[in-house]
Parts: C-alpha cells; structure tokens; sequence
C-alpha cells in the first residue's frame, strides 16, 4: 500500500497525534453534561486530538441517567412554561448540550475552515422511516441549536435518503448515519450530490456545509462472526474478524469513485467539502480482538473516526499508526467479502438486518431517555 502521509515518528508523539497527522480526524463518540462542566471534554480535545462529538439517543439515554448533572435542568422544566412536557424537556436538555459543546469546539471549526469542530445531534429515532417528519425535525434542530458547526444525524434507510438530500438543500450540515452496505452507501453519496446541487442553486455557500457519511464497523463483524461460529468448520472460523474491515475497505473504494467523477469536481469548483467516510462503532465487541483494531485496519488521510472514550483511551495507550491501512486494499477486501459469501452468508441480508436493528436499538435508547426524564421531571416536580 502507498503511504502519502507524513507521519512523525518518535517516542514522545502520542498514538492519537500520529493518527491525526496520518489525516484521520479523531471525534470522539460521546456527549453529557458532566463531561461539560467538569471540562473532561476540553481536556480530551487538548491531549486526546478530538474535533469532534458525536452523539445518538444511547449516549443521552446513559448521560441522563447517571449523577446530577441534570437536576438543574429538569428543575426548571418541571415548572411552566414546559410544565413538565417530556418531549420538549429531552429536546431542550440534549440541544443545550450540542450547543454547549459546539461553543467549545468553534475554534477547531474556525481553524479547519469549517471541516472538523462539529458536533452532532440525531433526529428523534422514531422518524426513521418517516420521510416528511425527519425533514421537518432536522430543520427545527438546525435552528434551535443554532450553531454552524452542528450536524444533524439522519439515518440512512431508504425513507432516510430524500431527507438527506432535502436538508443538505437548505444549507443544513448533515450526518448520514446507520449505513452498513456498500449500495446503500452509494445512495447516500447520491443524496449527498444531489443535495449540494440543490443547494448551490439556491444560492447558499457551499464551503460551510459539511457531511459525514457514517458507515458502521464493528457490528459487521458481531453478525457475521456469529453465522461463520454456527457453521463452525475451519474454513468459516478462519473468516472471523475480516468482514467488517473489509466491508468499510470497500466502502472507501466506493468513496474515491464517486468523488472522482466529474459531478463532484463542478461542486468542488464552487466550495464544497467532500462528504467524508465516518468510521462509527469502532469499539471492539469480541475481547479475543485487538481493542483497536478498528481504527489500527483504516487509516487513511480524508476519514472521520469517531471513538467511544474506551476504545479512544486504548490507542492513545498502544494505538499502530504506520502507514495507509486502506488505499489500494480493494481487491483483498473483495476477496475476504467473496469468502464470506462462499460460506453461504449473504452480505446483503447482513447489512439489512443491522440497519433494521440499528433503527430499533436507537428506538429502544429514545424510549429510556424518554422514561428517565419523565422519571426526573416528576421527582424535580415533587421536591
């Protein structure tokens, strides 16, 4: 494989800065207000390399519910003019954290021109397959939050893909998520396309719009794994742990494809940002793995990675940074694919059940952060 990155070497240079020079931006997967307000988040962006946060319902779900770094907020929207409306209350405290966060992350936004110092907030899970919903919700986060560097998560299913392009119109920065195979991938970089070219039309200056297209890892891996276990010869246990890579390897063959053609260079002629490949679910789910394996197996220059704060602890601890792990690897990754597939696993009905899961599970997530606020509106409205 060709380097063309520039990595410096030596023992006082972090894993993370290594990565980062290598051209991966490093975000971290994780966002609560405790990490706010005790400046655990300023302190990760100061010696961990992160520009930027993501965020989805599980995340909230998990901040809501853990210490008091709520009971201020919940106090106050148990009372009027909120009078304790759930909804509004989990809409109000997860856009004060994007907003907050955002704050802090200006200065990356405004240094990068635009590119990293995003955070990222997820339209309500339930909308997934609501086309006119996910539209009109994204435009009332994008104004509520109130910051250029937000991205609104929209995920990738197949109702997902004309509000995708519909928000990307407007001028509204967007984070595809929840996207598993490669032709579902193309879409999203046709939405992607289609969009900046509604948006040009419209007048809106191309260079601040941004987008991540965030195609998940490790759950691949989880499923697959699974199916090459229950078939169990050693052909099949010899595939374990080579999907996921693979498929995301493809992914970004996929990636310099489309942003070769000649569609792509009249968008960048007038100031558009490539829509960049985001690795999402890079934390190891198997322990026989290596921790970081995730983000060691795809790096390259031009890539998002974003990081649940235990897989980013472990690279900045033994992360390998030695090269480009991905360009020009397309015909061993079509291969390891192609051996998979010989085992009688479908890659497609892979990737279409974990979309349909991963919908489920953030639908899952929304209905507990819905649950424990309701739990901390009525506690708050009883002291």
């Amino acid at each position: 494989m060709t380097d063309s990155t520039n990595v410096t070497t030596g023992e006082n240079v972090s894993p993370t800065q290594r990565l980062s020079e290598a051209g991966v931006a490093i975000w971290l997967d994780d966002l609560s207000r405790e990490r706010l307000r005790t400046g655990n988040l300023a302190e990760l962006i100061s010696t961990r390399n992160i520009v930027g946060v993501t965020t989805n319902p599980t995340i909230f779900a998990a901040a809501l519910a853990q210490g008091d770094a709520y009971d201020g907020t919940l106090a106050e929207l148990a009372g009027p003019p909120n009078g304790g409306d759930v909804e509004a209350a989990v809409e109000r405290i997860t856009t004060d954290d994007v907003r907050d966060a955002a704050d802090l992350l200006r200065p990356v936004y405004d240094s990068t021109a635009a590119v990293d110092g995003r955070v990222s907030i997820e339209v309500d899970p339930r909308l997934a397959r609501d086309t006119a919903a996910t539209k009109a919700t994204a435009v009332r986060l994008w104004e509520t939050v109130d910051r250029p560097n937000v991205m609104i998560k929209i995920p990738a299913t197949v109702e997902g893909l004309t509000a995708i392009t519909s928000t990307l119109a407007k001028g509204i920065s967007v984070n595809v998520t929840l996207i598993f195979s490669l032709s579902r991938y193309r879409e999203v970089m046709d939405a992607f396309l289609t969009g900046l070219e509604q948006a040009k039309e419209a007048g809106h200056d191309l260079s601040v719009i941004g987008s991540v297209a965030s195609f998940f890892v490790s759950r691949v891996d989880a499923e697959v794994d699974k199916r090459l276990k229950a078939i169990g010869t050693d052909e099949a246990l010899a595939l374990r742990g080579q999907a996921a890579i693979a498929n995301a390897r493809l992914a970004y063959a996929a990636y310099e494809e489309a942003f070769a053609s000649e569609r792509w260079a009249a968008l960048q002629a007038a100031g558009a940002q490539p829509q960049r490949p985001l690795w999402a679910s890079t934390g190891v789910k198997d322990p026989s793995y290596r921790d970081t394996m995730y983000v060691d197996e795809l790096v390259v220059a031009g890539v998002v990675n974003t990081m649940p704060e235990k897989t980013l602890e472990a690279f900045a601890d033994h992360g390998i940074v030695l090269a480009d792990t991905v360009t020009g690897s397309g015909e061993q990754a079509a291969a390891v694919i192609a051996a998979v597939e010989a085992q009688g696993i479908s890659m497609d009905e892979v990737t279409a059940q974990l979309e349909d899961e991963g919908v489920t599970k953030f639908e899952v997530s929304w209905d507990e952060l819905l649950t424990t606020t309701k739990t901390g509106l009525d506690e708050a409205g009883a002291r």
